[in-house]
């Protein structure tokens, strides 16, 4: 019997660790971007020729009610930015007007949890990872030299 529930709180340990890597649930609406550097090297296209290190953690929390998106970088800083004219499905799909005097972040629009890129150069350039990925590369330990977005 004591085999049995060892083996239902393995499965359920492993289920929440998935659940947490894949990051499909966060707090009040939140998405969040963790992007990568490339050290001692260039980009090719999403290969780093050199060592792929964890970057910023950009975080987006939507409203759908206001219409807004407030932004910011986990743990710094910086002034934290918000966009007011937007239009809001979910978390993961928004588009917004650009907001003048506001802090630069990555992307203006979110499309299926990806952030969009911004072909006139008003937001930042930045590659990413998938948030298991990250913690590991910020823990030093480098699984590839591949950004994901």
């Amino acid at each position: 019997m004591a085999l049995k529930w060892v083996a239902v709180s393995v499965g359920l340990m492993a289920l929440a660790i998935v659940i947490w890597a894949s990051d499909r649930i966060s707090y009040e609406g939140e998405r969040t971007i963790y992007s990568v550097r490339c050290e001692q090297g260039t980009w090719e296209g999403w290969r780093c020729t050199g060592r792929l290190v964890a970057g910023d953690r950009y975080r987006f929390r939507a409203s759908k009610s206001r219409r807004e998106v407030l932004y910011w970088i986990v743990g710094s800083s910086g002034p934290s930015g918000k966009y007011t004219d937007c239009k809001v499905a979910d978390r993961g799909n928004w588009t917004c007007m650009e907001t003048v005097g506001q802090p630069a972040t990555i992307a203006h629009a979110m499309v299926n949890g990806r952030p969009t890129r911004d072909e006139g150069g008003t937001t930042l350039a930045f590659h990413a990872v998938p948030k298991w990925q990250w913690w590991l590369l910020d823990a030093g330990v480098q699984v590839t030299n591949h950004a994901t977005e």
